[in-house]
């Protein structure tokens, strides 16, 4: 299958790009979108504890970070398509009294993901180790596209793992990222044959 140019963007072929070696990245998003539209407004209130976030907030600020990195830290367009129009500062994911109901997180997974999804086709491996600059704290921080992809894969494992164990604090279903992603078989078939 090859990739084709989309709105203009200089989208590779997939032997070029980098959406295969990310596929199991997005059926995670896929599988936290999925699990969050199926929340109630009560469930996305649940804390694991009374001083930590609650679940909508742990899913608006996983969204509002790859807006961050990846428009703000590494100058990749369509922050404007998200809720996060100006991630540089506090945004509604911050508003702790202005709990998200699950359709406004979910379309902030999605429309960020499309952020994700764009780079992904955009990128090439020989892309991965350009430098970009971050001032934090008063220093200067260098980070590599590879670095910030891994940044981003590990925060929302983080806290897709973190939404799982409040979801099951408070007993409900657990959050499955990998749904999909094993192949099953029999196990009789896969014993040796006498």
């Amino acid at each position: 299958m090859v990739a084709t140019e989309k709105d203009g963007d200089d989208v590779k072929t997939d032997r070029q790009n980098l959406v295969r070696f990310y596929d199991g990245w997005r059926l995670a998003n896929d599988r936290l979108a999925e699990m969050i539209s199926s929340l109630t407004p009560e469930q996305l209130a649940l804390r694991p504890a009374p001083n930590l976030w609650p679940i909508w907030a742990m899913t608006a600020h996983l969204a509002g970070t790859r807006v961050y990195w990846l428009c703000t830290i590494l100058g990749e367009p369509g922050a404007e398509s998200t809720p996060f129009g100006d991630p540089t500062g506090e945004g509604w994911e911050d508003d702790l009294a202005h709990p998200r109901d699950s359709t406004e997180l979910t379309s902030a997974l999605e429309s960020t993901w499309q952020i994700v999804q764009r780079c992904l086709e955009r990128w090439t491996p020989d892309m991965l180790q350009e430098e970009f600059r971050r001032e934090w704290d008063g220093n200067i921080q260098i980070h590599s596209r590879q670095s910030v992809l891994m940044r981003m894969i590990t925060h929302d494992g983080y806290h897709c793992g973190e939404i799982s164990q409040t979801l099951g604090i408070h007993g409900l279903k657990e959050l499955d990222i990998w749904t999909g992603r094993a192949r099953l078989t029999a196990a009789s078939s896969l014993r040796p044959k006498a």
